[in-house]
């Protein structure tokens, strides 16, 4: 452990609830800070409690307003730097612009890499991120990167709440995501199957693209169904998937997702997909998402299910302040839902 110095934990307005979760898990209360906005937009931090010499963790993930979250971030972290902080770690649940990892086209920017170099400047010496749209995003980093994994939290969901899931079939809507739907299926020693997503261009004086989807590997036919991807945005993929497979005879259809931005989904779209429920993190703020499920169809308020990932997040901070391993989080642990 570092010279008698304690862990002090900070947010800002991205997620509070989930930050407050994680300092019940640790023991500790939050640091009262401020962040507000004036009028032209700016924002001001005000950090009310001494950080110096402290061991600093600052929570803050990436939601529906995106930039001004990272702009939060990025001050609160030069605002501990100045106030000699002894380290710096960004817990960042929901890495943003992750999906703007590789140049895929002229004159495409590499966003993932811009927030890397921007939290180093700020001051960060440490990052702790959750399911990582691409692991290469690490390698952008010049400090340490704790990636963590929802997957044996979804792992444990499948053992307890998904009747038959000994014979069900594991699914990645994309060749990019076959690799987590692998890992899954080896741990619980169940078939694996990928539905390849084609953009194909049409001749409509506009050459704009329609989008498909069909079943490559896998038998789905009357088996427990179990989709899983790193994120959820629009609903789109989710409802092309499960269209394609029940067009292939499967069963029951569950959808798990890390990061359930949700920022464009319509959730009377989630209400009529046809899935049995769709299992979704904490890593972004979900009460609001479940209230408008409920609006858009009261018989489909209980489809969503969140996974607290509260405890997870705490003992990653609790093991990287005492210098301990964290590979123990890679284990599957316990399951606590919200």
């Amino acid at each position: 452990m570092h010279n008698g110095n304690s862990i002090k934990l900070l947010t800002g307005n991205s997620h509070i609830e989930l930050a407050q979760a994680v300092a019940d898990h640790l023991g500790i209360h939050l640091v009262p800070c401020v962040v507000k906005k004036f009028s032209n937009g700016e924002l001001n931090v005000t950090i009310s409690e001494s950080i110096r010499d402290e061991d600093v963790f600052i929570l803050q993930t990436g939601c529906a307003d995106t930039n001004d979250h990272l702009m939060e971030l990025l001050i609160l972290i030069s605002a501990c730097k100045t106030a000699s902080a002894r380290r710096i770690t960004a817990v960042v649940p929901c890495y943003p612009y992750a999906r703007q990892d590789k140049k895929d086209q002229s004159r495409a920017p590499i966003t993932a890499k811009l927030v890397a170099n921007m939290l180093a400047v700020a001051g960060c010496d440490h990052l702790i991120t959750m399911d990582l749209h691409a692991s290469q995003i690490q390698g952008f980093f010049e400090v340490p990167v704790d990636n963590l994994y929802s997957e044996p939290l979804m792992i444990r969901y499948i053992k307890t709440e998904i009747e038959g899931w000994r014979d069900s079939i594991i699914i990645s809507p994309d060749a990019g995501g076959a690799k987590r739907a692998t890992a899954i299926a080896d741990k619980l020693k169940v078939d694996f199957g990928l539905i390849n997503r084609s953009r194909d261009l049409e001749s409509d004086g506009e050459r704009s693209r329609r989008d498909s989807m069909k079943l490559l590997v896998g038998d789905v036919k009357d088996k427990v169904v179990i989709l899983v991807d790193d994120m959820i945005d629009t609903g789109s993929t989710v409802a092309m998937a499960a269209k394609t497979l029940k067009d292939n005879g499967a069963g029951k259809i569950y959808c798990l997702i890390s990061h359930g931005l949700l920022a464009e989904a319509n959730m009377a779209n989630i209400a009529a997909l046809p899935i049995e429920k769709l299992v979704v993190t904490n890593t972004i703020p979900q009460k609001a998402r479940q209230q408008s499920l409920r609006d858009a169809d009261p018989s489909a308020q209980d489809r969503l299910i969140i996974i607290d990932i509260s405890q997870t997040i705490a003992e990653s901070i609790r093991r990287t302040h005492n210098g301990e391993s964290i590979s123990f989080l890679f284990d599957v642990g316990p399951l606590s839902t919200v």
